[in-house]
């Protein structure tokens, strides 16, 4: 049988079960995980929701069957680096929907910080993501998968990613099932550039 004990002082009374303080901030930060798990889940529904409604509507669907099988990580090959700034003037980013994308992105929002200064979440923060070696932010526990692997975040690989993560890089964590739709992919990376640039410049 569990015995409480009596905290002194101004909080005389007050009993504490001996599962202790540790176990109390255990339960609080799981607390937190399955609430954050549960709106990435709810983000997923209404996306996913949108997205089959744009699909009847533009026909889209034709166009995801159409779409080349997408790289690994280990055939993504050799990586141009550009700058944010030059990726949102590229075709690809330049003429994408901002504000489906800023909604999309609330499903990244969900796990990780894209601020300047944010900190570990679920995931690691992105702010200034792309250009960087996949797995060497400070600070956050890869997978082994991720941690090992040898490509840098560019809007290409992070399209591959979006598009199947456990295909692009087998053995990671991230409990994603991706986004189908090219457009989509395209209008969240446009986002991502703009709000996770730490280079200061003006970025339309």
């Amino acid at each position: 049988m569990r015995r409480p004990f009596v905290v002194a002082g101004a909080a005389a009374g007050l009993c504490i079960d001996s599962l202790g303080y540790d176990r109390m901030l255990w339960l609080r930060e799981l607390q937190v995980v399955n609430a954050r798990m549960i709106l990435l889940v709810l983000m997923g529904l209404v996306t996913a929701t949108a997205g089959v409604g744009c699909q009847q509507k533009n026909g889209s669907a034709t166009e995801n069957a159409n779409q080349p099988e997408a790289p690994t990580a280990d055939t993504l090959g050799e990586q141009t680096i550009v700058s944010n700034a030059g990726h949102l003037a590229s075709p690809e980013y330049s003429a994408t929907d901002s504000a489906w994308g800023e909604r999309l992105a609330m499903q990244c929002r969900a796990c990780h910080s894209l601020d300047a200064g944010g900190g570990v979440m679920m995931g690691p923060a992105l702010f200034g993501f792309f250009g960087r070696e996949a797995g060497s932010l400070g600070g956050f526990s890869f997978s082994q998968a991720l941690a090992e692997s040898d490509f840098v975040w560019t809007p290409r690989a992070l399209d591959a990613w979006l598009r199947q993560p456990a295909r692009f890089l087998p053995g990671n964590r991230m409990m994603y099932a991706g986004l189908s739709k090219a457009d989509d992919r395209r209008a969240v990376i446009a986002y991502l550039l703009k709000v996770t640039d730490d280079t200061g410049e003006e970025l339309e």
